[in-house]
This record gives structure tokens, sequence and C-alpha cells, in this order.
């Protein structure tokens, strides 16, 4: 009596062909480096908003803006901080010595602060091209193992001459576990992708409307 074929997924990989093996270690990696972003952004995106909660309770409170600018100092921690921080560090270099401002203030401390904006998104973005690189591709890569561990289990059969199903069967499910493996890294990754996306442009919008806010502030203060 023939001993079972064991069908557990280790089996299966340690079946496989050197190819199949390798498709099967980089689509695992390819899983453990999303699943890292993942957890890295959503526990930073957390903190933003943490940040950004905190600093609007501050910046509403009524406290003068140059005594919030000089509590938080030129070296703000949060990204709240450093967009208000940038707008008030060009508010007072367009001071002059007799008290009056320099012209165009307020262009340079948009820009100021939209600086300080594009470098913030660009930091909430890191780490999300992964995401959809391999929401796009992991399908593909699994599809090629699965392609090539099936023309191998075709070329053993021939060799065999024997078109048992229990012959075919183990170098197909072989195959097929290439094709699992890339679904198992590609559907998480674009579900997280179109979230933390999302999640990543409301944060900065909220940023955007905070400059907005401040710029018109200071406005005020030019026109007063």
């Amino acid at each position: 009596m023939e001993a079972a074929t064991d069908y557990t997924m280790w089996a299966l990989f340690a079946r496989a062909t050197i190819t199949v093996k390798i498709v099967m270690i980089m689509l695992i990696a390819a899983s453990v480096w999303c699943w890292a972003v993942i957890v890295d952004k959503i526990m930073q995106y957390r903190r933003a908003r943490a940040e950004a909660d905190v600093f609007d309770r501050s910046f509403w409170s009524g406290e003068p803006l140059d005594a919030l600018f000089d509590k938080i100092g030129t070296e703000p921690n949060g990204p709240s901080e450093k967009i208000f921080v940038a707008g008030m560090l060009e508010w007072r270099r367009s001071h002059k010595q007799d008290g009056g401002l320099i012209a165009n203030a307020t262009s340079r401390i948009d820009r100021s602060m939209d600086v300080a904006i594009v470098k913030e998104a660009n930091r909430l973005q890191k780490g999300l091209p992964v995401l959809a690189t391999v929401g796009s591709t992991a399908p593909f890569v699994g599809l090629f193992g699965t392609v090539w561990g099936i023309m191998n289990a075709f070329i053993e059969i021939a060799e065999a001459q024997n078109t048992n199903l229990a012959v075919v069967a183990p170098g197909i499910a072989e195959a097929l576990l290439a094709t699992g493996l890339g679904l198992l890294a590609a559907i998480p990754a674009v579900i997280f992708y179109n979230k933390l996306s999302a999640d990543s442009d409301r944060i900065v919008a909220g940023y955007e409307a905070f400059a907005d806010e401040f710029a018109t502030i200071l406005s005020r203060q030019l026109d007063s």
C-alpha cells in the first residue's frame, strides 16, 4: 500500500522546483514587507492625527501666536507644528527693523507653509508605492510560478507515461500554491493602499486647511 501524499503547505513547497521555490519565497517576502509598511503607516497616521488635534486645541485656545511660537521653538516635533513654525519664521523675517513689513510678505509666508506641507505629504506617502507595486505585480509573479510548475508537472507526466490523477495532482497543487501566495500578497496590498492613500489625502487636506486659516489670520494682522 502506497503512503499517502503529504499536501501540507510545507510539503508542497519542499517538492516544488527551485524556480517555483524562488517565486514563493519572493511572494512571502513581499507579503511580509507589505504588512510591515501597513502597520508602520497605520501607526504613523494615528500619531499625525493625534498631534494635529493637540496642536489645533493649542492654536485656537486664544493664546497669542508669538507666545505659541516661542513655546514650540524653532525645532518643532509634529507636522502641524512644523507648518506653523514655517509660517511664523517667515512672518518674523518679513518684518523690517522699523516694524514695517517687506513687500510680498504674504506670498512668501504661503510658500513657506506650502513647502512644509509638501515635505509632510511626502513623508506620509513614503512606502505606499511598495503596496501599489506588490498589489499590481504579485498576481502575475504567482501566475508565472504556477505556469512554470504546471509545465514541469506535465514534463514529469510525459516522462512517466502515466496520466493517473494521483500522479498529476501533487505537481499541479505545488504550482497552484504560487498563485495562492501571489493573491495572498496582492489583496491586502491593494486594499490597504487605497485606504492609506485616502487617509494620507485627508491628513494633508487638514494641513492645507490649517495653512489657509493661518494665512488668513496673518493677512488680517497685515491689514490692521
